[in-house]
């Protein structure tokens, strides 16, 4: 076992012990050339078992190398193999974010639409592996094996059980897989495993995730969704039942077939077939009544105009008018939910958000549950790219996702609010603006892909262009707006901070002199002194650049004497 503060070859320094499983122990490390975290997983050769280990050892390395020939979002990186002689390390990345069998422990069942969502996101990814050359078959879907994002994406980890598919195999399996996620092909030689058989296992994910049932305890059964939950949709409840059927021939054929189906979901609802069969039998007396309805219709619709319009002015002068945030929350979503499609009410959100310096994960899950059913609608609002602006900068200030009181959460923040600064640019913010969500966008970009550019040794000259945006963004939010808030200069003032102590030597190589890197830091120096604090998270931003001071001038010393 790896001692904490031990560095493995040369490089990489354990933090601490983040997961541990029959095959192997994962640490957290970080890259001491890279200033990067890592997840290293540890695999010790054991002498006592040396015919089980051997298996274990062949398979860890087989799973490194079916991941580093792999490219998809959803997946994790390998970025090294260490073999010694009584260990295997490989080095991948570092995953932040909460598998879901921890969320479904804390909270229960999710929603239908969160579920559905990420459903659509496995499906994707499988579909990728299912098409690869040659076709990879995943076999271990559950919830403990997806990690669920800040930005609300999913990484789909642990591959210890993938295999490539051979046409030519009759069997290939022999008790792989988890009880109650695997399907009956995984065991005991029923069978070549395909992927059908990670369609069964999405399927029971799906079926734990929306029930918060869990099939690995008894009774081991499937039932329907809707025993659990009248509520849940009639299509789903259909959808999962095919997945999970015993018979492969009798479930989807594939993850696309698959991801249609969630697309359609309520297309197959009873509830709506039958109100489809309804109208079909009422057709008739429709059209004949058609002409007279026109009237009564119109006149009606204008009233429920005139009634919305009334009722979401109100709820937004009730918002105005009260003190508590709690209320405001509530007047505002009111609001949205009246009408949806415009601005005012989710801005009015946003502020209220933003008054306590934090915009915390429960909030986030309140406003992303308004915004995304109706992002299609929202995005044909002239107005939406001024509500993009103001949600990438409530991610990029206030966002305390992965915060503690130990390490802060920047790079999260940042990676969080590229997709709605690339919204604000793309549906025409003033120009102005967009000029700034284009650099706010390529600040977060470059956050986004740095680590990847260094591995693949590609990151020479993106310093500068990094440098040049950090330092127009400090000149038009702090220099040239004298009346922006404090707790976004301190946020501005330690991103140039942590910046110039990160990357002063790649700053250097890509021909930043010296005298403007002083610069800067002289000037936000000076301005973090001057800076008054009125509550705790922003006096203890101020401190933290205070304190950073000396390692920071030494970092700028060392770069540019060697």
């Amino acid at each position: 076992m790896a001692d904490i503060g031990s560095v493995i070859d040369g490089k990489y320094e354990i933090l601490k012990l983040i997961g541990k499983g029959g095959m192997s122990k994962v640490y957290l490390a970080m890259d001491k050339r890279l200033n990067k975290q890592w997840a290293v997983k540890e695999i010790e050769k054991s002498g006592r078992d040396k015919r089980n280990n051997e298996v274990v050892i062949q398979s860890a390395i087989a799973e490194a190398h079916l991941i580093k020939r792999l490219d998809h979002p959803a997946l994790p990186r390998i970025v090294d193999i260490i073999e010694n002689d009584d260990i295997i390390y490989v080095v991948m990345d570092y995953i932040e974010g909460e598998p879901l069998n921890k969320i479904i422990d804390e909270y229960g069942a999710q929603p239908q639409d969160v579920v559905i969502d990420w459903a659509m996101q496995l499906c994707d990814v499988l579909d990728y592996l299912h098409t690869s050359n040659p076709p990879i078959i995943y076999r271990d879907m559950k919830p403990a094996n997806v990690m669920l994002r800040p930005d609300g994406s999913l990484k789909l980890i642990d591959f210890g059980i993938a295999r490539e598919f051979k046409e030519e195999n009759i069997e290939d399996t022999v008790s792989l897989g988890t009880k109650g996620y695997a399907a009956p092909e995984q065991f005991g030689g029923k069978g070549q495993t395909d992927a059908r058989t990670d369609v069964y296992c999405l399927g029971v994910t799906l079926y734990h995730l929306v029930t918060g049932q869990n099939p690995s305890d008894p009774p081991y059964e499937i039932y329907p969704i809707r025993d659990w939950n009248p509520n849940l949709s009639g299509g789903l409840e259909r959808i999962i039942e095919k997945c999970t059927q015993l018979n492969p021939d009798d479930r989807y054929q594939s993850c696309a077939e698959l991801l249609y189906a969630l697309n359609h979901y309520e297309e197959v609802d009873d509830t709506y077939r039958t109100k489809q069969k309804r109208k079909l039998r009422s057709f008739s007396v429709v059209t004949g009544l058609a002409c007279l309805c026109l009237f009564v219709g119109v006149f009606g619709q204008g009233m429920k105009v005139r009634t919305n319009n009334s009722d979401y002015e109100t709820n937004l002068e009730l918002a105005k008018a009260t003190t508590s945030d709690v209320s405001k929350i509530d007047y505002y979503l009111n609001a949205i939910d009246i009408k949806p499609e415009e601005n005012e009410a989710y801005l009015g959100l946003i502020e209220t958000f933003k008054s306590d310096t934090a915009f915390t994960t429960e909030e986030e899950e309140e406003l992303t549950k308004k915004l995304k059913p109706h992002l299609t609608d929202l995005r044909k609002n002239k107005n939406y790219a001024d509500l993009a602006f103001e949600i990438g900068k409530i991610y990029w200030y206030y966002y305390d996702y992965g915060k503690t009181a130990s390490t802060d959460n920047e790079t999260t923040r940042m990676k969080s609010s590229v997709t709605w600064f690339n919204d604000a640019v793309k549906y025409g913010l003033t120009s102005g603006e967009r000029e700034m969500a284009a650099v706010y966008g390529k600040i977060g970009e470059f956050h986004q892909n740095i680590d990847q550019n260094i591995v693949e040794a590609s990151d020479s000259g993106t310093y500068k262009i990094y440098w040049d945006n950090l330092q127009r963004l400090l000149k038009e939010e702090v220099t040239d707006n004298p009346d922006e808030g404090e707790i976004v200069k301190l946020e501005l003032y330690k991103t140039t901070m942590n910046s110039i102590e990160m990357y002063a030597r790649k700053f250097k190589a890509d021909g930043i002199e010296e005298t403007e890197i002083r610069s800067v830091f002289e000037s936000v120096k000076e301005s973090t002194e001057r800076i008054s604090t009125n509550n705790d998270k922003m006096e203890a931003i101020k401190i933290n650049i205070i304190n950073r001071i000396p390692a920071i001038e030494k970092a700028i010393e060392n770069a540019y004497r060697s």
